[in-house]
């Protein structure tokens, strides 16, 4: 087994540092800060959300970039995701006018390609407000020396 590389090395190999942001309740009609990006540059390589209270009416959902220096920029197109299950699984594809993934409980697309942020937060945005829990897993790269990221 010398050559077997154990799952959490092999993960970081293949998708970079990992942070994990705990189940919280929805921004209402707003969006809200999920992560935030410190120190320079980043890649996204995955992010992916796990709906762990029931969504209700939430409207539109989507996820976007919000530089301190800049503009916002959507991270997908927006979902129609109101009354996901429980389980249900939240991602992106990395193409900026795909809509943000939203399978019930049980698969999700990976992300296709990285997406690259600067120093600022990613948002989810929600057009209406209503109840629910998402908890949030991002992996990254840093392309610039000192960038990181952490839940917000």
């Amino acid at each position: 087994m010398s050559d077997y590389i154990a799952g959490k090395a092999l993960r970081k190999l293949q998708l970079g540092t990992k942070v994990e942001r705990a189940t919280a309740t929805l921004p209402q009609t707003t969006a809200a800060a999920i992560f935030n990006i410190l120190g320079g540059r980043v890649a996204i390589t995955r992010i992916v959300g796990e709906v762990t209270v029931i969504l209700g009416a939430v409207g539109n959902m989507s996820l976007e970039g919000n530089p301190t220096t800049g503009t916002m920029v959507p991270l997908c197109a927006v979902v129609a995701a109101g009354t996901k299950e429980a389980g249900t699984l939240l991602g992106i594809t990395g193409t900026f006018a795909d809509a943000m993934l939203a399978a019930n409980a049980g698969a999700l697309e990976a992300q296709v390609h990285s997406v690259v942020l600067p120093v600022g937060v990613i948002d989810l945005r929600l057009s209406g407000s209503s109840t629910g829990s998402v908890k949030w897993t991002v992996f990254y790269i840093p392309i610039d020396d000192g960038a990181y990221v952490t839940a917000a």
